[in-house]
């Protein structure tokens, strides 16, 4: 995700600096709160899934803001966007086990 994500952020900051700024914030704290649940148990671990989740929908939403005001294509923002919901669905899955 990342990696799809990281070239879009400086042509975002050629025309929105705070946009890009936030999207990269968000991004990093997506995996960085899923790298740090895997050391965490219960309560902990919930609250860091939780806040990946939150950040993958702020990602999905600064790419979307990006695209709609032409700061980069579709063709250059759906690939990412498609690892976002990606990766929000996973971390779902990991707050909602099914039965």
């Amino acid at each position: 995700m990342l990696d799809a994500i990281a070239p879009l952020v400086g042509r975002i900051a050629q025309h929105d600096r705070s946009l890009s700024d936030q999207l990269r914030r968000a991004a990093q704290s997506v995996t960085l709160n899923l790298a740090e649940s895997t050391g965490h148990r219960a309560g902990n671990r919930r609250l860091r899934l939780e806040s990946a989740l939150g950040s993958t929908y702020e990602t999905r939403a600064a790419l979307r803001v990006a695209r709609t005001w032409g700061y980069v294509s579709h063709d250059a923002a759906d690939p990412a966007l498609t690892l976002v919901d990606r990766v929000a669905a996973m971390t779902y899955r990991l707050l909602h086990p099914r039965p």
